[in-house]
């Protein structure tokens, strides 16, 4: 059987896709500067000396990383408001579900990447007088971070695809406003195709800008 193909009806709609999109782009920058950020401080929870919030910042990152995000953000936004007397917006949901399953992922990458700073720059600074804040801050984040960056990309390369499962508690995102008009159009092979593009075109400059850091980063070592 021959398929025609035929994206007319998609182009037509492409003040729909520009409003999916804004949405999308909206949820990603959220979920990526929440969840990293949270994502740092759970990994130094799981270093403290604190007993509890190392057991506590353990079993935040087991609880988010072993249960799935699209679970995570339809509890959010019909369990909640019946443990909370609160609303919950399907924006809202989708940026709690994201960002808390993100910054679990992203709290091992952190561990990984401290851990592999060698014990001795550790006794160095502490051997001319700084503290532990003071060592983490100047000389163990910064190489962290070097060691991290492709681990990180990857991680905000799936924060931005997570954000089509905001569709689920009706978020206008890319791929609800596809749904929409495949719905009325009766052509979901060319909406979708259109999508996988506008991702494509959107996230390959990303990493490639990504490279680009990572090679100027070895060059400066």
């Amino acid at each position: 059987m021959t398929y025609h193909w035929n994206f007319a009806s998609v182009f037509d709609n492409w003040w729909a896709l520009a409003i999916g999109l804004a949405g999308t782009l909206k949820l990603f920058v959220v979920c990526l500067v929440f969840g990293m950020t949270l994502g740092l401080f759970v990994a130094l929870g799981r270093r403290s000396h604190r007993r509890w919030l190392r057991w506590l910042s353990t079993f935040f990152v087991e609880f988010f990383r072993n249960t799935p995000v699209l679970v995570q953000i339809l509890w959010f936004y019909y369990a909640l408001p019946i443990l909370a007397p609160i609303e919950i917006s399907p924006f809202m949901a989708a940026i709690l579900g994201i960002s808390l399953n993100s910054a679990a992922y992203a709290a091992e990458i952190y561990r990984g990447g401290i851990q592999s700073i060698e014990p001795g720059q550790w006794e160095a600074a502490r051997a001319i007088g700084m503290t532990g804040a003071q060592t983490l801050r100047r000389i163990v984040l910064p190489q962290a971070i070097r060691r991290i960056i492709p681990a990180l990309t990857n991680r905000g390369v799936e924060i931005f695809k997570m954000s089509t499962l905001a569709s689920v508690v009706a978020y206008v995102e890319l791929m609800q406003q596809g749904k929409l008009i495949a719905s009325l159009n009766f052509n979901p092979l060319e909406v979708y195709t259109v999508i996988a593009a506008i991702f494509l075109i959107i996230l390959y400059p990303i990493v490639r800008v990504t490279y680009a850091v990572e090679r100027r980063l070895a060059r400066s070592d």
